[in-house]
């Protein structure tokens, strides 16, 4: 999710993605209302959620 400039990020795991959406729109995300993040930039589909949170970690400095 991110506001209408691009200048702020969220990032984040969900195993349903329209009520998330939903939520960020909301206001029911203290972090997303207080940057007016209302817009999901991406997404991506990854089977089981471990993978999902490893996929959602930075990847390591070489």
């Amino acid at each position: 999710m991110s506001n209408k400039n691009r200048t702020t990020l969220y990032i984040g795991v969900t195993s349903d993605l329209e009520v998330r959406v939903l939520q960020h729109k909301a206001g029911l995300s203290k972090f997303t209302k207080r940057y007016n993040l209302f817009d999901l930039l991406y997404f991506e589909r990854i089977m089981g959620m471990e993978n999902a949170i490893a996929r959602e970690e930075p990847a390591p400095l070489n």
